[in-house]
């Protein structure tokens, strides 16, 4: 067994065993809006809830790529989000998101996906996604220096809302809502099994 002290490795060492290692990762998937109205969707992997009273989820935007920049300036700016559940079937869309789009370029409109207005905060989400949650930012924790470091944003949900096809009560069919799951590189999961998607420019 090899043996890695993380004094002794750079940031980008670390990141590749964290990924590698902490597999899958569930995606979150934040929509959020500029204060100039322009609606910013982007995934993110070091996603997680934390909490169930109150409900409580948490993302870590890094320095990059742009679109992640835009999150994060405007959940400072605004203190609200959408997390947007990411379905097999919204994969190719998903992973447009992901590229290095320039802060007044829209990327519901990039991906070719429907806007659906939270009612609880001013922020957009996927009216195509099986399960979207409305938020607003209890804490945003930075950690680290550029251009690897991290800001936890922390966020309550203050609503739910969940496909009719999906629920027994509050119960959630798994095998339904078809989640996907993040690996290292391009690999992704589903039902257990590994596909791969090329990430964009």
């Amino acid at each position: 067994m090899q043996r890695f002290v993380t004094a002794d490795i750079d940031a980008v060492d670390a990141y590749k065993l964290m990924t590698g290692l902490i597999v899958p990762r569930p995606i979150g998937w934040i929509g959020t809006r500029s204060t100039d109205g322009i609606n910013n969707l982007a995934p993110y992997s070091f996603f997680n809830g934390v909490a169930a009273s109150p409900p409580t989820v948490m993302f870590a935007p890094t320095g990059q790529p742009s679109a992640r920049k835009d999150t994060l300036t405007n959940v400072r700016d605004t203190g609200v989000f959408t997390v947007n559940i990411v379905s097999f079937d919204l994969g190719p869309a998903m992973n447009e998101t992901a590229g290095g789009h320039a802060a007044d370029v829209d990327e519901f409109e990039v991906a070719g996906l429907t806007v659906r207005e939270a009612e609880a905060v001013d922020a957009p989400s996927v009216a195509e996604a099986p399960a979207t949650f409305e938020c607003k930012v209890t804490q945003i924790v930075d950690i680290g220096e550029a251009p690897m470091g991290s800001s936890v944003v922390f966020g309550e949900v203050l609503a739910f809302n969940v496909a009719d096809r999906l629920l027994d009560g509050t119960r959630v069919d798994q095998a339904g809502l078809d989640a996907i799951g993040r690996h290292a590189g391009n690999l992704y999961s589903h039902n257990g099994e590994l596909y791969e998607m090329i990430r964009p420019d």
